[in-house]
């Protein structure tokens, strides 16, 4: 009895349209798609790359370029929360399938380039100028150990030295 049921089941499907319908898939929030890197906020600190389990990612600070190769990468959001500058996120849709291997590659742009420069630039002049401070502290500190062993020091002095200090 089972069978006959089970036959009338089958010419049914195979004379009729079938039940499902292709429709676009629409990706919960959350869904881990693939890594997107915003080259303007990039610094190519190339942490990013250290902790990429299948090392998917590279960064050639030279170049000055990132690359991804997309089919090694497994989606784990290592890059994404390690990165310092929040550059990297990941988007919501997946790659699409190809025949062969690619590795994605960007590049910096030259605006990019220019403002990681004036801002290393400004970093190394504010090294520098710190440590002329340093050592012109040192300096006089060691001015002002050797003076009380040469003549006593008066109460102005003394605020004056204590008022440099602070600045």
């Amino acid at each position: 009895m089972a069978i006959v049921s089970f036959k009338k089941t089958i010419l049914r499907n195979l004379v009729s349209k079938p039940y499902t319908r292709k429709s676009e898939k629409e990706y919960p929030e959350g869904t881990r798609g693939h890594v997107e890197n915003d080259m303007d906020l990039c610094v190519l600190c190339g942490l990013c790359s250290i902790k990429c389990p299948t090392h998917a990612i590279t960064v050639d600070k030279v170049a000055k370029t990132w690359s991804i190769r997309p089919m090694s990468c497994i989606q784990c959001r290592c890059c994404v929360d390690n990165c310092p500058k929040k550059s990297l996120s990941m988007g919501l849709r997946f790659q699409e399938p190809g025949d062969e291997k690619v590795t994605k590659t960007f590049k910096q742009s030259e605006k990019a380039i220019a403002a990681q420069e004036a801002l290393m630039k400004a970093a190394k002049e504010r090294a520098a100028a710190a440590a002329a401070a340093k050592a012109a502290q040192a300096a006089q500190a060691a001015g002002n150990t050797e003076a009380p062993k040469a003549a006593p020091v008066t109460p102005t002095a003394q605020t004056t030295n204590t008022e440099e200090k602070k600045d």
